[in-house]
């Protein structure tokens, strides 16, 4: 595993490089857990960020964010780094010497020489990086910020760095998004068309107009978050959850749903026409839903009311018969497929 280390240059510039974490020991004389402590507070306050807004945006419970600023505990180097993006302050803020200065020999040139002065560990000290290593590559945060008509395309191990941005007309064609975490984002007008998104955690997002033809989004995560408008034409959505969402509008011609889940969401003017396998639609509303031609199996649906659902020329087994059947769907336009033998 790798962490990010922030260095500022004697011009004032900054950069990041990547250090391995193993490799990362911080002399304690220069933990001092109450000095971090009220130097989270303050940076927290300046920011007019709540301690639960802060334990929210790091994944954490306001207890942990408490005991920090009353210097009872410390975050590790990991969340360090993560509050240092948060809270808009260099590593160096919170103790004053976490990450010593570039080295003043190497020359003002993006990206220098580095000299990064840590502990001893394995002999090594002052390890000198050269401009140009293959396995050391520059990372590059870009939440937070305001993009329109940026092209990623192709682009690989973007991963989650886009969080809390705004996105407008972006072009991310074929890119490696896998892992991607997006928390209070507005996603519009993007074409998302062939990359890989699976793994991914989106939370209270809107999505507005966006393309994801051919995307595969398995093991996705949707949470607290608005679709609308989005072409999920051919994508795979094979185990993907969708829970207190609403989805409206939205095209998924032979999208693949399989072990996809809705919990708690609203599905609007939306037709399914593929094969439908293993889902589960738990506590859904539906307006104008519409399964077509599509074949469902083995599917759960436990809602108070099916009568927001047509089913045109569709097949279905016995189990997911008798589950529409209780939630009094009109099942006029199923055929119940019969097991031989």
């Amino acid at each position: 595993m790798h962490q990010n280390t922030f260095v500022v240059n004697n011009d004032g510039s900054s950069y990041s490089i990547i250090i391995p974490e193993s490799k990362i020991v911080i002399p304690e004389t220069m933990l001092d857990t109450k000095t971090i402590g009220n130097r989270i507070t303050d940076a927290r306050k300046k920011v007019n960020i709540s301690q639960a807004g802060l334990a929210e945006k790091l994944f954490i419970s306001s207890q942990a964010v408490g005991k920090w600023e009353r210097g009872e505990s410390m975050p590790d180097i990991i969340k360090l780094n993560r509050l240092a993006e948060i809270l808009g302050v260099d590593l160096n803020y919170f103790s004053g010497g976490i990450v010593p200065p570039v080295n003043e020999t190497a020359p003002a040139s993006f990206p220098p020489k580095v000299k990064i002065e840590t502990a001893s560990f394995a002999g090594e000290q002052g390890t000198e990086l050269p401009s140009t290593i293959s396995d050391k590559k520059l990372s590059w945060d870009m939440s937070r910020g305001n993009w329109a008509g940026a092209d990623f395309s192709g682009l690989k191990n973007l991963h989650e760095k886009f969080s809390a941005s705004n996105m407008q007309r972006c072009k991310f064609n074929g890119s490696d998004l896998s892992g991607l975490l997006l928390k209070s984002n507005h996603v519009e007008s993007c074409d998302f068309s062939g990359s890989d998104i699976s793994s991914s955690h989106i939370q209270s997002s809107h999505l507005v107009n966006n393309q994801f033809i051919d995307c595969s989004l398995r093991d996705a995560d949707f949470s607290i978050s608005h679709i609308t408008g989005c072409d999920l034409s051919g994508a795979d959505l094979t185990g993907v959850t969708i829970k207190a969402s609403s989805l409206h509008k939205n095209k998924a011609t032979d999208a693949v749903w399989n072990r996809t889940s809705f919990i708690n969401s609203n599905l609007d003017d939306m037709v399914f026409n593929s094969k439908v396998e293993d889902c589960y639609f738990e506590n859904c509303a539906f307006k104008k839903v519409t399964f077509q031609n599509a074949t469902l199996s083995n599917t759960f649906f436990k809602n108070k009311s099916l009568k927001g659902i047509r089913f045109i020329d569709c097949h279905a087994d016995r189990m997911t018969y008798e589950f529409l059947k209780n939630g009094k769907a009109d099942l006029s336009g199923i055929t119940l497929e019969r097991v031989e033998g």
